[in-house]
């Protein structure tokens, strides 16, 4: 599955991978303290939706397209009300023109203390990237393979913080290399939030990601799925996965409250679902 993230901007999958980071970055401001975000596979950080790619598959028409006109229930609209004003932070001419990546959602979000670090491979992407922000003293952008970024990048100085690791899944191998990436990340810097984004596509990589991580012996895993149609004949996007480590507590409660709105809006034939499993833990 190549999934670059130009044709995908805004999608479903988009959707509900940024509400849940906009809430993990949430839970960190809670305390005073500083934190660092690290994007390890960033892309150019604001799309434009009305590219030859973005057009090419529409797919945000089914995404953030339909979220930003929808009528959601209060207090999932609370929940999702950060996320909803870095989306919009990059139309303020009203409407949806751009859509902003997870870098540029996390340093909507973040406070004067707090710092990202965004990993990009591609030279073109990279650049894109660091022209987005150019001058920020907040946001270090790296042209660097987002897969060294645990040795290279962890821990971080502020010894708080989330790790998003978000690939293509352009290469074969994609999934073990979230598994051992996330041993690498988890063996330096025991205490940070993880969160692993994944396609349901391929049923039987999903599950074998999943069995995987269980055997990682990592305590404290959180499995977010989120599927728009039924598994059918052929092989099909149908879904997204979210695999959060060392979850906040306030986490599971609020996705309790967000998913089944955000489901309502954004399925796209029934029946499909989405599901909090806890692989470890909880």
């Amino acid at each position: 599955m190549n999934y670059r993230h130009a044709y995908h901007a805004g999608n479903f999958a988009d959707v509900v991978k940024h509400a849940v980071l906009a809430r993990l970055i949430e839970y960190l401001k809670q305390k005073d303290r500083a934190f660092r975000v690290v994007d390890t596979h960033a892309g150019i950080g604001r799309y434009d939706l009305a590219s030859l790619e973005a057009g090419k598959t529409g797919e945000w028409q089914g995404g953030i397209g339909r979220l930003i006109e929808a009528a959601l229930e209060p207090r999932a609209a609370a929940l999702l009300q950060p996320y909803m004003e870095a989306v919009r932070a990059q139309n303020p001419g009203g409407g949806l023109k751009h859509y902003p990546g997870s870098p540029l959602i996390v340093r909507h979000l973040l406070r004067g203390q707090d710092r990202l670090t965004a990993i990009e491979l591609h030279p073109q992407d990279a650049a894109r990237l660091n022209s987005v922000f150019a001058g920020d003293f907040q946001t270090r952008v790296i042209e660097l393979d987002g897969w060294l970024a645990p040795g290279a990048q962890l821990p971080p100085k502020e010894k708080r913080g989330l790790v998003l690791m978000d690939p293509p899944f352009e290469e074969e191998g994609e999934f073990s290399r979230l598994v051992e990436a996330l041993r690498k990340a988890h063996r330096r810097w025991p205490g940070g939030i993880y969160a692993l984004w994944y396609p349901i596509k391929d049923r039987k990589a999903v599950t074998a990601f999943r069995a995987a991580l269980k055997e990682t012996g990592i305590p404290k895993l959180l499995d977010i799925a989120f599927e728009i149609r039924p598994t059918s004949g052929e092989p099909s996007f149908d879904g997204s996965g979210l695999v959060v480590v060392n979850p906040p507590y306030t986490l599971e409660g609020e996705l309790q409250l967000m998913l089944p709105a955000l489901h309502k809006v954004l399925a796209v034939r029934q029946p499909s679902r989405w599901m909090l499993d806890w692989l470890a833990g909880e």
